[in-house]
Order: structure tokens, then C-alpha cells, then sequence
């Protein structure tokens, strides 16, 4: 009876060398983007209410204009996106909310936004009226806030009318805000 050796070989998936081990703890809570279906970012809010996940939607205030009235609307800043802030361990809690697409990320895993970013927007947008949409820039002079609701914040330095405008982007979800700024509290980068 001939005696055969077995020798182990460790094999290793391509590129699954260099990605995180899931946080077990609450403690790693992280701000995530939830992809939505189109205009289903309220209903998703909503039901994240219900299973108590820490989540922020940013609205603005638009007025549209029909044939016979005018109506005021409170509009997704990020249309098709809520941020989520929980372990990534528990992210099946938002995964299973029917109108979730995905968690925004790259090979696989949802990536998370920097915590200091949405403080930042959320303490902006809570004292300041004069943010809307905007599309996404990726050139153009960078500027960092340096007073004001949105101190810290950096984007780009935009001129609309009389009016100076910092246009912030979000890189992870490709969507921009713009803010309305006093020309003497941005500082070029």
C-alpha cells in the first residue's frame, strides 16, 4: 500500500486580504449611505424609526409651481440616499427594509462616511435654510468654511448672482449640496 503526503495550502481569495473584519461590538458604529428606490427616502426613514436605527435624512424646502396653486415641499437633499449610523454587524436591520437597495461601498462591503462630515452637515443644516441640490462638481477651487454652521466643512467656491455659494460633495454617494457663505469665511485649501 503506497503512503501518499498531503501537504496544506492556504488559498486566499484575491483581495480579501485587505478587507475589514466585521466590528463586533456597538462600539465601531459607523455612518453608512443607504441606496433607496426613487422618492422612497421618507418611508425608509420611517420604518428605521420603528427599528430603532440612528439615521439622518437631510430635507430642503422647495416651492413648486402648478396650473392652479403653489405648493411648498420638504425634498431629500440627497435624493435616492439616507445615512444610516449603526455597526456594520447590524446591517442587515437596514438591508431588510423593503425599499433599501444596498449600502453604498466598493467589492462587496459598505464603505462608511466620515463621522466629522455628517456632524458637520447635520449641525449646518439644523441653523441654515439656504442649502439645495446641486450637481456634482469635481473641479473648481476648493475652500474650507472657516465660520458659520458649516465651519470645517470644505468644498467648492462657486458664485451664483451676488450670492457666494461653497458647493460640498459627498464622494462616497457622488451627490453635492450648495451653501450659501459669506465670501470672509472660506479660506482657499
Amino acid at each position: 500500500m503506497a503512503s501518499s503526503t498531503y501537504s496544506s495550502i492556504a488559498i486566499e481569495p484575491v483581495g480579501l486580504a485587505r478587507m475589514p473584519a466585521l466590528p463586533a461590538s456597538p462600539v465601531g458604529r459607523h455612518w453608512f449611505a443607504a441606496y433607496t428606490c426613487a422618492n422612497h427616502e421618507k418611508r425608509v426613514t420611517a420604518e428605521l424609526d420603528v427599528r430603532g436605527v440612528e439615521h439622518f435624512l437631510p430635507l430642503y424646502s422647495s416651492v413648486r409651481h402648478w396650473k392652479d396653486r403653489r405648493v411648498h415641499l420638504e425634498l431629500p437633499l440627497f435624493p435616492g440616499y439616507v445615512f444610516v449610523r449603526l455597526p456594520l454587524c447590524e446591517r442587515l436591520r437596514v438591508l431588510q427594509i423593503p425599499s433599501v437597495v444596498r449600502l453604498v461601498g466598493f467589492a462587496g462591503l459598505p464603505a462608511s462616511l466620515p463621522d466629522d462630515e455628517i456632524e458637520l452637515m447635520r449641525s449646518g443644516l439644523s441653523q441654515s435654510a439656504g442649502a439645495e441640490p446641486h450637481p456634482f462638481l469635481t473641479v473648481g477651487r476648493r475652500v474650507r468654511i472657516t465660520a458659520g454652521p458649516f465651519a470645517g466643512l470644505e468644498g467648492i467656491l462657486k458664485r451664483k448672482k451676488s450670492v457666494w455659494r461653497v458647493v460640498v460633495s459627498l464622494e462616497l454617494i457622488q451627490r453635492s449640496v450648495a451653501v450659501d457663505v459669506d465670501v470672509a469665511d472660506v479660506q482657499p485649501r
